[in-house]
């Protein structure tokens, strides 16, 4: 994995999970300079919705963003299959930060 790349996702990285607060149910409309294009708007209580926001956010959020937007407990109870959804660089810099992650049991989607 290229070390710039690397680094930009971790420059990006919550302190802890703890810290993710975003909503766990509902409709969310992303910012512009997360979702320019395609959708926007995702419904968190649809599965396939609520993984394509996450990839979204994961990818193209600032730690802010991931911060505001993302939930601490839907990451972990989804991440097993949010996982094989995103990119090499993404996971490994954040299975490397959150070993938790890394740990999280298989979830039923």
């Amino acid at each position: 994995m290229p070390k710039v790349l690397r680094e930009r996702y971790a420059r990006r990285l919550p302190v802890s999970l703890g810290e993710l607060a975003g909503p766990a149910q509902g409709t969310v409309q992303l910012p512009l300079h997360v979702a320019w294009s395609g959708l926007t708007r995702f419904d968190l209580d649809r599965p396939r919705s609520r993984m394509s926001m996450y990839r979204t956010v994961l990818a193209e959020g600032q730690q802010e963003d991931l911060i505001t937007l993302l939930n601490r407990d839907l990451l972990v109870a989804r991440w097993p299959v949010l996982r094989t959804l995103i990119s090499r660089a993404i996971r490994d810099v954040w299975e490397a930060a959150f070993p938790e992650l890394a740990a999280a049991p298989v979830a039923a989607a």
